[in-house]
């Protein structure tokens, strides 16, 4: 018997383990893969690890003096050595002493409920263990890879984020089925990291379709000039991998593009599949749906089951898991508390170069929701700080304006290096800070942050 069962050791899993037995209540964690989850050994970290080389020296080439010190190229086998060390070569035991120190209990396997408070944890060996919980079963679990049903794709042996993150060497050729965060992302980083031809396939009209429409075609302009193809409105019908190794995708259109490696990045799913929802009333293979403090909704009296981070659809990014975790710990040792922030107050980065942030709603998102607003955008390039980092340092940023409140309900900035940027939009947004309040926290000179200084004016302040 434990207070406190969370079955997924991830960030946001581990956050609110930790949260619990710091507040005095005997909590157990179960995990059927790595501690740490699948950010730390096939996301978030293994990705921008393989990301920063090429930032790095993209950043050099824009500054005359710098520019002429870049010379060679990118040493593959050091960057795929860090990213080893960055993910300590997907072995987790330096986490164990953490779960120790906190007085945590690990339990490997893979747990599955089978009615209110009650888990089961089947081990490697097959051996079941039955656990109870007295306070709460906490899910995080997390998403998997969304492979579409292509004819072909699944017998390919194609990548997702984790065959990517995984790679031991890059693919002279590759083809990247999505234009989401991932699939950009990941793209951009094979071709830094020496691959001759990168094809990108997005379904839609543009890339990173969920964020602001100038933020897609921006990063669709710097793909062209590094020779990475973008095909809008491609839908792949048929793949076929050769016995040379090499893979064939076919288009909607006829066309057919042959690779070394495909990359699959159509989004993620819950993995909630097995976890034995039906047992307590819930559907198998959809997202666990919660209310502000991250109690399972859809039950008939539920005083005991929660879902935080990507396995309740809210928000699928690392830190807002953790942040739903944070919340849902206080909620769990008795504290009055809500999340605020999961449904729209969502700061998210696309590691790109040009890098694309943003916060809150979007233009479209905040007419749908019938809000009288205004768009104010500044170029991100035309402050001083920006010529002082060098060359070419362009981008938009972009405030959405409820004019009733005269607060910002949505942030973007693109460009490079711009990611510190986004913390003081959702600053304002989180707060509701005032645009005539705003307009006395003065920006440094000179920064790239003084295009805050630059939106205030054209807003008319």
């Amino acid at each position: 018997m434990f207070d406190v069962i969370v079955i997924g050791a991830g960030p946001a899993g581990e956050n609110v383990a930790g949260r619990t037995a710091a507040g005095g209540l005997s909590t157990v964690i179960v995990e059927r893969e790595l501690l740490g989850g699948e950010c730390s050994y096939w996301g978030c970290i293994p990705s921008k690890t393989l990301i920063r080389p090429g930032d790095v020296i993209a950043a050099a080439q824009r500054v005359p003096g710098a520019a002429q010190a870049v010379t060679g190229t990118i040493d593959v086998q050091a960057v795929l050595a860090r990213r080893d060390y960055m993910t300590s070569n997907w072995d987790d035991s330096g986490q164990e002493p953490w779960l120790n120190d906190s007085g945590i209990a690990l339990v490997r396997g893979h747990a599955k409920l089978t009615g209110p408070r009650t888990v089961e944890v089947t081990d490697s060996s097959g051996a079941t263990r039955t656990l109870t919980a007295n306070r709460a079963v906490v899910l995080a679990t997390g998403t998997t890879a969304v492979v579409p049903p292509i004819p072909g794709l699944a017998e390919a042996d194609p990548w997702t984020n984790r065959g990517v993150t995984e790679m031991k060497d890059v693919p002279d050729r590759l083809v990247v089925i999505g234009g989401g965060f991932v699939g950009a992302e990941m793209a951009q980083a094979v071709k830094r990291l020496g691959a001759s031809e990168v094809t990108v396939l997005e379904g839609g009209p543009r890339l990173l379709s969920r964020e602001e429409p100038f933020a897609g075609e921006e990063v669709g302009k710097a793909f062209a000039a590094e020779g990475i193809s973008v095909r809008t409105g491609a839908r792949a019908t048929k793949v076929e991998r050769h016995e040379d190794g090499t893979v064939t995708v076919t288009l909607d259109g006829g066309d057919a593009i042959t690779a070394d490696q495909v990359l699959v990045a159509t989004g993620r799913r819950p993995h909630t599949d097995d976890l034995g929802l039906d047992t307590v009333g819930l559907t198998p293979g959809r997202p666990v749906e919660v209310d502000d403090q991250l109690r399972a909704t859809g039950l008939e009296q539920n005083d005991w089951l929660y879902a935080v981070g990507d396995v309740n659809g809210l928000a699928l990014l690392t830190h807002m898991g953790k942040y739903q975790a944070r919340i849902l710990g206080d909620v769990l040792i008795g504290k009055n508390a809500h999340d605020r922030s999961s449904r729209d107050v969502v700061p998210r980065v696309t590691f790109t170069d040009p890098q694309v942030c943003a916060v809150g709603l979007t233009e479209k998102q905040a007419r749908d929701r019938g809000l009288d607003i205004r768009v104010i955008s500044y170029p991100t390039g035309s402050v001083s700080g920006a010529y002082t980092s060098g060359d070419g340092v362009e981008g938009t940023s972009q405030i959405i304006v409820d004019t009733a409140r005269e607060v910002i309900v949505g942030a973007t900035f693109t460009g490079p290096g711009v990611s510190e940027l986004l913390h003081s939009a959702t600053i304002a947004i989180s707060a509701q800070v005032t645009l005539p309040d705003l307009w006395h926290a003065v920006p440094s000179f000179p920064t790239i942050s003084e295009v805050w200084l630059r939106l205030l004016e054209a807003y008319g302040l």
